[in-house]
């Protein structure tokens, strides 16, 4: 499943199951990924609302299952059940939010400290003072959503376990061993 910025059509996308990947593409060609959508999330809300044609592409992970609304049928949706409206404006606050954080992450910190970032906000597993968490993300995907090359996300995460603030898990886990003096790291940049 794609859906491109090509598309003239307005539709909301809401994910019922998979993943869905978002992203734009930079004048050169090479994609700058933007979030990654879960059961529950949704897209294209810019378009059906302002009517402009979508400026990001998705493609699915997985297999996904996803309802698609076109714009009047959203409306008289929402027209009906005003509580809609109210939960798709909080969800699109909270990303706005997140794109805040980010943005000051990615303007005001080394790539350390915004892997280090990063890691504290995935949802894990606690387990003996240590928590778990596994990327979400192919390595090169979590490099680029912080602004990064996939090289240097690499580096960041050996010299963060150099500091024994994490320990490399097997495959894409990790273990935040140190999850104060992580938080400290990121509190100082």
């Amino acid at each position: 499943m794609a859906h491109s910025a090509d598309d003239d059509r307005s539709d909301l996308m809401v994910l019922h199951t998979g993943r869905l990947k978002i992203f734009r593409l930079a004048p050169d060609g090479s994609e700058q990924l933007i979030r990654v959508l879960g059961p529950g999330d949704f897209t294209g809300e810019t378009s059906v609302f302002s009517g402009r044609r979508p400026d990001d592409y998705a493609i699915a992970l997985d297999e996904c299952r996803l309802c698609v609304f076109r714009h009047d049928d959203l409306e008289a949706l929402i027209k009906e059940h005003p509580e809609i409206g109210l939960r798709m404006l909080a969800a699109v606050s909270q990303r706005l939010s997140n794109a805040e954080r980010r943005l000051n992450s990615l303007t005001s910190r080394d790539v350390e400290s915004r892997v280090a970032d990063y890691l504290l906000h995935l949802p894990g597993t606690w387990q003996d003072g240590a928590v778990t968490v596994t990327l979400p993300l192919a390595k090169r995907d979590v490099a680029s959503l912080l602004d990064t090359t996939p090289e240097s996300f690499s580096r960041a995460l050996k010299s963060l376990a150099r500091q024994a603030l994490i320990v490399i898990l097997a495959g894409r886990s990790v273990s935040i061993t140190q999850p104060d003096q992580l938080q400290q790291l990121v509190d100082e940049t």
